[in-house]
């Protein structure tokens, strides 16, 4: 059996950790960049990690993909145990609590940062492999679907994908990540999109056709010159990534989902022996 307890000790320090300290491939970026606010940004950084403070206000909400092995035994539902990080985490730290209850009426503040979102997908095997993001509300606004024709071409659409990212992405806090499901249905595709941006940023599809696409979408996104927060000068995107699935023969359904310059996300492995 792989115990809650463990999963919630090594989940919790890892969640505290990515919205405490920089994620290392968007240091590298900021350490290179001497533009406009580079100075700030660098500070927040190190005053983030020593002072042991929010790289953001905005300590968003929680997403977790969770890979369940068919052979895995655990204590109780891990939909459970994830709540439980997720409050563990965001009452005994200074991050703010950025969940409503209710949507669109009263919109009372759970207190708690609670729930979180959670998508399950069944394996094979006795490992369970969580990968989570926490998504701030300014790149969340930013996610989109595009339901497109099937018969739409590969430029056609790169340029619907570059549109949105000229039109939205100076209000995400860039450099962007950018992540976008193909295919499946209309909710698979945003799924997908949203799973895309747990990947590396030098992480390319393993099908060469998807990774010549991602690495020509990076190139041409970078052409936008939005730059860093919005300022024009440096990188606009760190990476693009693509998840696809087999969709009806009638649809092509998009999703396209941007992570913000923290890309603060994480992956935590357990095996049951």
């Amino acid at each position: 059996m792989i115990h809650k307890r463990e999963i919630l000790e090594k989940l919790s320090n890892h969640l505290v950790q990515v919205n405490e300290t920089i994620n290392p491939e968007v240091k590298a970026y900021i350490d290179g960049y001497n533009g406009p606010f580079s100075q700030a940004l660098k500070e927040n950084y190190k005053i983030a990690e020593a002072e042991k403070l929010p790289l953001c206000q905005d300590t968003g909400i929680v997403e977790f993909f969770v890979f369940l092995g068919n052979e895995v035994r655990l204590e109780e539902p891990i939909f459970s145990t994830l709540n439980e990080v997720a409050e563990k985490v965001y009452t005994e730290n200074p991050f703010r609590y950025s969940l409503v209850s209710d949507p669109l009426f009263e919109r009372k503040n759970t207190k708690n940062n609670t729930p979180a979102v959670v998508h399950i997908f069944q394996i094979s095997g006795n490992t369970l492999e969580i990968k989570f993001l926490v998504k701030g509300g300014g790149s969340e606004n930013l996610s989109t679907l595009f339901m497109l024709k099937p018969s739409i071409n590969v430029q056609e659409l790169k340029d619907v994908i570059i549109g949105h990212v000229k039109e939205n992405g100076a209000k995400g806090c860039p450099p962007l990540h950018v992540g976008i499901g193909i295919g499946g249905t209309s909710d698979k595709a945003m799924v997908l999109s949203k799973l895309a941006l747990t990947k590396s940023f030098k992480e390319r599809n393993q099908n060469p056709i998807y990774a010549d696409f991602e690495e020509g979408l990076l190139k041409d996104l970078n052409t936008l010159k939005i730059g860093f927060q919005g300022l024009k000068e440096g990188v606009s995107v760190f990476s693009v990534h693509i998840e696809y699935a087999p969709t009806h023969i009638a649809t092509l359904p998009v999703g396209v989902s941007l992570d913000c310059y923290l890309c603060r996300k994480g992956v935590i492995k357990f095996e049951d022996r």
